[in-house]
């Protein structure tokens, strides 16, 4: 039998405000533990929720880049569950009309081809704290430091039908919240993380499968490993005769397998109901209206614009539109040195490969675009070779200066003078007449050899150009 799987994400969004959801105290990551927690988020008797502005107003911004319906009216609702990390006893969430409703977000598959997936509703609602299991012999600590920061919880559809799609719509996502300016997508922090509802069914069957949820995956690689296990499971033991209960299930990274972690709760099990100390949330469409004239360009737009001004093939466009900090650096070095083709062929080759080599965000590149733009207008007026920009950038990372100070410095302007390459050229096939009768008996391939005997005795200096205008005359003649 023919299996598919059926996948719904639910994406958790901790967005860059200065203060939580429904206090005054600080969201800033690393604090010790339980200092950044105030009578509100500790629930103390008598303490009344403020609702944070600056959250409403960044998830209107999310709603309106997905399309998505933004309700004039939302409420807001207490969700029951007891657990160490949540104070109160319930979390302020909220759950029959959230702020964001339908809407959708285009992925790109493996094969080129694009994919809408719909999105069902994004909802307001504050974080829990922190269960800490490490350094307590025998106990838990707990760290309510994260207690009531605000959180966007992003739920699709169940159309995504394989692990790579998940994440493929995931990445998106990350890079969209980001381009938003509503979440820094830290995932080692904890900004963004996710829960993966998994089913399978026959392939040709309309009704859902019962799912499993993977909770609390905090990276691209755990997403995609973690259900393509639980995939393999469910279709395992549906085929031995056994049946896939819902549950909550935990993803082990080290034994690459997920385990049960709690039977799966119903919405009436947490007793929903409105939050009596919150107002509804109204939204006018004036709100609306300014909230929209602040989006930036969008990740889609900034690709096709790139593919259609610059002219790049779409995969380099949609390489360097994948973060706005990279679009944005890309588009400095462009416009610095008047050719986007050679931009972004440095932009995603030695300047890309260098920030992961150093394991470094572009913010902290030691390169800015003005001076990557400064070494390729150095190729483009031939001052020096591609070959010899690879050695002028690894000594700018290094701190030695711009390209120019680097060139002065090392002696590496290009050799283009006729006469000199000329000379080198004649030596080259003077000191070789056996490869010389080799090519002029058919062998063309060594005009390779020669071009590398001119360029060694140039220093690697010679305009690569002009070595093989002339060498080819003077092989050919």
């Amino acid at each position: 039998m023919q299996w598919e799987a059926v996948i719904g994400l639910e994406l958790h969004a901790q967005l860059a405000t200065r203060t939580k959801i429904f206090s005054g105290a600080s969201t800033a990551y690393g604090a010790e533990a339980n200092t950044q927690a105030c009578a509100i988020d500790l629930g103390m008797p008598g303490m009344l929720p403020v609702l944070n502005e600056r959250a409403v107003r960044f998830a209107v911004r999310l709603g309106l880049a997905l399309d998505a319906e933004v309700a004039g009216r939302s409420v807001f609702a207490r969700k029951n569950y007891f657990y160490p990390d949540l104070p109160k006893g319930y979390q302020i969430s909220q759950y029959e009309i959230p702020v964001v409703g339908t809407g959708h977000l285009d992925i790109e598959l493996e094969d080129g081809s694009r994919k809408r997936i719909g999105v069902t509703r994004a909802h307001l609602e504050e974080d829990a704290g922190k269960s800490l299991h490490e350094g307590f012999a025998g106990m838990s600590g707990i760290d309510l430091n994260r207690a009531g920061t605000p959180l966007l919880e992003i739920v699709s559809e169940p159309e995504l039908r394989s692990a790579k799609e998940a994440v493929a719509y995931m990445k998106k996502m990350h890079s969209l919240v980001r381009y938003l300016g509503i979440c820094d997508g830290n995932m080692q922090e904890g900004s963004f993380r996710c829960d993966a509802n998994v089913s399978v069914r026959p392939v040709g069957q309309l009704e859902f499968g019962t799912r499993a949820e993977l909770k609390n995956l905090n990276s691209f690689r755990f997403v995609e490993r973690a259900i393509n296990f639980e995939i393999e499971r469910q279709i395992e033991l549906i085929e031995n005769g056994g049946t896939v209960v819902q549950e909550t299930r935990l993803f082990d990274p080290d034994r690459g397998e997920t385990r049960s972690m709690r039977g799966k709760e119903e919405a009436h099990d947490y007793r929903y109901f409105p939050d009596p100390d919150l107002l509804p949330l109204e939204i006018t469409p004036a709100f609306i209206d300014e909230v929209r004239a602040e989006l930036p360009e969008l990740p889609d737009a900034k690709r096709a614009r790139f593919a259609s001004n610059y002219g790049l093939p779409d995969y380099d466009a949609g390489v360097l539109t994948s973060s706005r900090e990279l679009a944005d650096y890309f588009e400095a070095v462009a416009s610095g040195c008047g050719d986007a083709k050679l931009a972004a062929n440095w932009v995603m080759g030695e300047f890309s490969g260098a920030l992961n080599k150093a394991g470094l965000d572009i913010i902290d590149s030691p390169v800015d675009a003005e001076s990557l733009a400064g070494l390729l207008r150095r190729i483009v007026d031939e001052t020096i070779s591609g070959k010899i920009a690879k050695e002028v950038f690894e000594a700018m990372w290094q701190g030695e200066g711009d390209a120019d100070a680097v060139i002065a410095d090392r002696g590496l302007e290009q050799v283009t003078d006729s006469a000199a390459i000329e000379a080198m050229v004649d030596e080259a096939i003077a000191a070789n007449p056996q490869q010389l009768e080799q090519y002029r008996a058919g062998k063309t391939k060594l005009m390779g050899f020669f071009v590398g005997q001119v360029m060694k005795a140039s220093g690697g200096k010679a305009n690569p150009q002009q070595v093989n205008e002339i060498l080819r005359q003077r092989l050919d003649g």
